[in-house]
């Protein structure tokens, strides 16, 4: 320990300083100051000092002995139970030697100490005899108290006995009085149960009160580990019982036993069923053995010896085809319940039923016809505008979507394109109009197109307005038109037939009104209507992936109400819809039935025709989502594997074909459809197209990448690549190409599809020689003596020899002499000899033909 100086030694035995200054000079200590240093041993002396001066010896045991008091509180009944307290008191004793006496004792001494210790002794036996006595005392009061508390239940069960007997039926009657039920005697043990408890509650607060707990004498008296409790809960310790407080086991052991045997437990705990649970079990077209056995919540393992059982083998993840999933279910004593594989499809479609009284709508309208036709300059004198002067060729390409308010009623218009290449695009705008104009033009008459156009028409079921457009040009024959259509059952009107037939110019505006007109005289007998207080639904026109804004889809709403912030499923994306644009580019909080607007915030551009509807929740959105998703890619797989099979022999032996790889990217999902369609069939048994990579936005890194890695041709419609992409495609010098206009596309790609085309060679007869006479020659057998009797015979080219023309040899030359010399080439009129190689059954008579290849260029 520290030195302190005198006067911190003065505040910790709480002494005047100037006293303890007194004392420590009267010791003969030097300390004189209240700042000076004060040792251990220097203590030491100053207390044996005061020891003497007060007349205590120093000689003996020094004994220190401490006292512990810890008060805690016991509750039945798992904590809810009444509180007990118990108190525990605790007592230890130190005994030290000074060393300086630790010499021999004498007998005197000896003799003291012993008769301390006999002492210390009697005391402790007087201790437990004044707590053995309490505990009798303790057990005769809970005796006592339980024979009173069951006394008192009985008396209790008796008069309630007795008053049911008197209130029962049979008292009346004279009949004999049952006896009491035994539920009052039950009731009576929890009583005497619940009294016993209290009065061990209020033994051990009186003794707590009285300080009758016992006590312990130091650590060398405490129980070992191995202690028993007798059955009144006392310990025993070397021969001596010592009274205790009830134990939180014992206490809840007694009130079980005490319990009635009818009565529920407070507590709850699992027991096993003892009767089986029948349950009904939805049984998919496919499911695995564990999916299933958690289903019927029993064990894998189980499930698995009772399919061995049944002549199958599986495993865990095996996957059980809906009838053997049945017959397990079955096995284990449920319900099977088949259900489909689309069954989230189908409730799909359940909840987009719409009830609800429909209200009249605005037609949707479809333009149909021939590339340049007049199409889009038609729909531009109607909204007043210009769009055709911007389109890229002057030729439509994507579908565009305008809702018009004419002055005659309102009407959406969906304008197609024209070339041949945009079949899927044309047939998806019939299927989502009501009417269709195919618009002819009336210099041109019918084309390719218009016949598809009334085609598609026909295969929708709907009603054709014919527009003979251009009949303020030269050379219109408005009546070639009719003719030419009656001829493809679109019989006119004014002929008995049943379709409107207007004359227009879209120059002009001549007819437009007669036009408009028409299209809602159609649209009332057509009565279209539509419910406007339902979610939204409708058709995905057109999509494209736009740089700032996102994935962007032109929808039109065919029932219902679109709205902002409404959480829709278009095909396999989904999302909420975060904003609303109309075709004049404003921003707009709603979409009526017939209206076309752009919506943003889907989580991708989804396919042209898809059907979208409004769903509740993002969850719903997200489980139909993923089931569409994994059903095309096991389409895809499916036919992927199905093209390998099929075509495994056919291509077995032959070499392979010259490919072209593309990477192709798009403005518009409509466009990429029709180019991968187009470019599809450039594709014959020779040469290939094919396109690795597509999709709608710009050329990215990821789309320079997969170039590289497949030697793909990258092409770009109406996009552009990135700067990173631009970097990647340069310096491995890939081939970049860009387009705005579908025929430079195609044509290009036809161009190098022709340049892969094997050549094709072209026989081109270049001269005959008669053979007049035959010599043999020991050097080159037999030589025949010729007359060139057409074109020129050269050495170094191909013959053959005809026999009363027919072929028996092909071959070469040997030799070509004219006399004695050796020539190159004999024309016509002059006589020859000629050495067949490898050939001597030359005859007279015999003509000789000389011939050339040439290879010819090939095109698709």
């Amino acid at each position: 320990m520290a030195e302190v100086t005198v006067k911190q030694l003065a505040e910790s035995v709480g002494a005047p300083a100037e006293r303890l200054l007194k004392q420590m000079e009267e010791a003969g200590l030097p300390q004189r100051g209240l700042d000076d240093a004060v040792t251990e041993e220097q203590k030491q002396t100053l207390l044996t000092f005061l020891k003497s001066a007060h007349g205590q010896a120093d000689e003996g045991p020094k004994k220190i002995t401490l006292k512990r008091k810890t008060v805690s509180t016991l509750r039945t009944d798992r904590g809810r139970g009444k509180a007990v307290a118990v108190e525990v008191r605790k007592k230890r004793t130190y005994v030290k030697r000074d060393p300086a006496a630790a010499a021999p004792e004498s007998a005197e001494s000896e003799l003291a100490r012993l008769k301390v210790e006999e002492a210390e002794r009697e005391a402790e036996r007087q201790a437990a005899e004044v707590e053995r006595r309490a505990e009798e005392e303790r057990r005769k009061a809970e005796a006592q108290a339980r024979a009173e508390a069951e006394a008192a239940a009985r008396a209790e069960a008796e008069a309630q006995a007795q008053a049911e007997a008197q209130a029962a039926p049979g008292a009346a009657t004279g009949k004999k009085a049952q006896p009491a039920v035994p539920v009052s005697e039950e009731e009576a043990r929890a009583a005497a149960a619940a009294a016993i408890v209290d009065a061990e509650a209020a033994t051990v607060k009186s003794e707590k009160r009285g300080g009758k707990v016992g006590k312990r004498r130091d650590d060398e008296e405490r129980p070992k580990k191995g202690r028993r409790l007798d059955a009144d809960d006392q310990r025993v310790e070397g021969g001596r019982k010592r009274a205790g407080t009830l134990s939180r086991d014992r206490l809840a052991e007694r009130k079980r036993r005490a319990a009635p045997k009818g009565s529920m437990p407070k507590t709850q705990g699992f027991e096993r069923p003892t009767e089986m649970v029948v349950r009904d079990i939805e049984v998919p077209e496919a499911i695995s053995l564990g999916e299933l056995a958690q289903r019927m919540s029993v064990k894998a393992g189980d499930a698995i010896k009772k399919l061995m059982g049944m002549g199958v083998m599986a495993t865990i993840n095996q996957v059980l085809d809906q009838d053997t999933a049945s017959l397990l279910v079955e096995e284990f004593g449920h319900r099977p319940k088949a259900v489909a594989s689309d069954a989230i499809e189908q409730e799909y479609f359940e909840s987009l039923k719409i009830e609800g009284d429909g209200k009249p709508r605005a037609p949707v309208v479809t333009v149909m016809g021939h590339v340049d036709h007049g199409k889009t300059s038609l729909l531009d004198y109607i909204r007043k505008t210009r769009v055709a002067s911007g389109e890229a060729g002057g030729i439509t390409q994507h579908i565009g979507a305008y809702y018009v308010d004419t002055g005659h009623g309102a009407v959406s218009f969906l304008d197609t394109p024209g070339h041949a290449a945009f079949t899927a695009m044309r047939a998806r705008g019939a299927k989502l109009t009501d009417i269709v104009i195919l618009v002819v033009a009336a210099d041109d008459g019918v084309m390719p197109q218009t016949e598809e156009a009334v085609a598609h028409a026909r295969a929708a079921d709907v009603p054709i307005v014919v527009a003979v457009n251009k009949i303020d040009k030269e050379g219109a024959d408005p009546q070639r038109v009719k003719t030419e259509l009656a001829g493809r059952d679109v019989v006119p009107d004014d002929w008995g037939g049943d379709t409107q037939f207007v004359h227009v110019s879209a120059m002009t505006g001549e007819g437009i009104d007669a036009l408009l007109e028409a299209l809602l005289l159609q649209a009332e007998l057509l009565e279209l209507t539509a419910v406007d207080d339902a979610p939204g639904q409708g058709s995905v026109v057109e999509s494209r992936l736009d740089r700032g804004r996102g994935p962007v889809a032109t929808v039109l709403v065919r029932n219902g109400t679109l709205r902002k912030g409404d959480f829709i499923v278009a095909g396999e994306h989904f999302g909420r819809v975060r904003a609303m644009v109309n075709d004049a580019g404003e921003n707009v909080d709603s979409a009526l039935p017939s209206y076309p607007v752009e919506i943003l915030g889907l989580s991708g551009t989804p396919d042209a025709g898809d059907e979208f509807s409004v769903v509740e929740n993002e969850r719903g959105a997200k489980e139909l989502v993923e089931f569409r998703r994994s059903r095309s890619q096991e389409a895809r797989i499916k036919q992927q594997q199905a093209a390998r099979l099929d075509s495994l022999f056919d291509n077995m032996g032959e070499g392979e074909k010259p490919t072209i790889n593309l990477v192709l990217k798009t403005d518009v999902r409509g466009s990429l459809e029709a180019l991968i369609a187009a470019v599809g069939d450039l594709s014959n048994d020779e040469v290939k197209v094919k396109v690795v990579s597509s999709g709608v936005g710009g050329i990215n890194e990821s789309d320079a990448n997969l170039a590289v890695a497949s030697s793909a041709v990258v092409l770009g419609f109406n996009v552009r690549a990135d700067a990173s992409a631009k970097k990647i495609i340069e310096r491995e010098g890939l081939d970049l190409r860009y387009y705005s206009v579908i025929y430079e596309l195609l044509d290009d790609l036809k161009d190098a599809l022709s340049g892969m085309l094997a050549p094709e060679l072209r026989e081109e007869i270049v001269g005959i020689a008669e053979v007049r006479d035959v010599f043999r020659s020991p050097k080159f057998g037999a030589v025949a003596g010729c007359m060139v009797v057409e074109g020129t015979i050269y050495r170094n080219k191909k013959i053959r020899v005809l026999r009363q023309n027919v072929v028996i040899y092909e071959g070469e030359l040997e030799s070509l002499r004219r006399f004695k010399d050796d020539v190159q080439e004999v024309r016509n009129g002059f006589e020859c000899g000629i050495g067949v190689r490898n050939y001597n059954d030359v005859r007279e008579g015999d003509k000789i033909e000389v011939f050339d290849v040439k290879e010819i260029a090939r095109s698709l």
